[in-house]
């Protein structure tokens, strides 16, 4: 019989692209884990990985005992989901990782509320990026994950995670203040303040920039929403706000109709596949899309 560990860390080195960040993330050693995936080898009778200069790239039969590991991994989070229904109450501790203005704006109600109607329950957080959030998720550090989505990107490999959807917080386009441009043709001197390159938020906001025209002139670059929003009132930069991020500042500044914007972004929770109807899970999804829509009807 196959042995799930090593199976495991074959799944972490098709994820990370190699055995050194695979083993940082499962907390080994790089020996270890060749040593490992040697026997995994040797258990199979065949080939598993290939390497590429620095990388390690996955043999079709290694890419096919990860989708069967990934199933694997899935009946046993519904196992788990199905145990954990035959009790009358969640019970047990969670760890859910939030992103900054989720977690200060939302994340102290639905604590509350978990404590008063889950006693059994106790949820502990972890102010992560999406991507480290996910990644960490997939890789079994973390339970759940609250996380904002954008059109046109991908948080993780099909199949890997489930989705429910806690609420929506639109995303709108805004100009220096007292910039006084008129059409699009005018925007192409605009300063632009946003996430790193490689953040879903900045592969969205380049995509539909230059579908509406605009190149952007990326100055200014922070994972920092709140220093995004300073930006724009002090006349310096251009940027995409979440309205959450602009309501708890109480500013006043104005979006752009010149600006594209994302009027349906998703706020999700993030679930490994299998374990979304756990009722765990169901609980703090219940307590954190609460939270949220009163948060945003206490603001409108």
């Amino acid at each position: 019989m196959l042995d799930l560990n090593r199976l495991v860390m074959l799944r972490a080195v098709a994820m990370h692209g190699s055995i050194t960040a695979a083993a940082r993330e499962l907390a080994y050693t790089h020996s270890a884990i060749s040593q490992q995936l040697a026997l995994l080898e040797r258990e199979t009778g065949t080939a598993l990985l290939e390497k590429v200069g620095r990388t390690a790239k996955l043999t079709p039969v290694g890419l096919e005992l990860v989708r069967n590991t990934e199933a694997v991994l899935a009946a046993m989070e519904h196992a788990e989901t199905e145990l954990a229904a035959s009790h009358h109450q969640p019970r047990g501790i969670v760890t859910v990782a939030v992103y900054s203005s989720i977690a200060r704006l939302v994340m102290p109600a639905a604590l509350r509320t978990l404590m008063h109607e889950q006693p059994g329950l106790e949820l502990r957080l972890r102010r992560l990026d999406p991507q480290e959030a996910v990644l960490q998720l997939v890789g079994r550090r973390v339970d759940a994950v609250v996380v904002d989505t954008f059109s046109g990107t991908q948080l993780a490999p099909a199949g890997v995670i489930d989705a429910a959807e806690i609420g929506r917080d639109p995303v709108r386009g805004y100009l220096p203040e007292f910039h006084a441009a008129g059409s699009v043709e005018e925007l192409s001197d605009v300063p632009w303040v946003m996430e790193p390159p490689d953040a879903p938020s900045t592969q969205w906001a380049m995509r539909v920039c230059r579908e509406a025209g605009i190149e952007p002139r990326v100055v200014y670059e922070s994972s920092d929403m709140l220093f995004h929003l300073r930006m724009v009132e002090a006349g310096l930069a251009a940027a995409f706000l979440p309205d959450l991020v602009v309501r708890e500042a109480r500013s006043r500044v104005q979006a752009s109709p010149l600006l594209p914007t994302e009027p349906g972004r998703r706020i999700l929770l993030l679930t490994r596949t299998g374990a979304a109807e756990h009722p765990a899970f169901l609980a703090v999804r219940t307590a954190v899309a609460s939270a949220l829509a009163k948060y945003v009807s206490n603001t409108d």
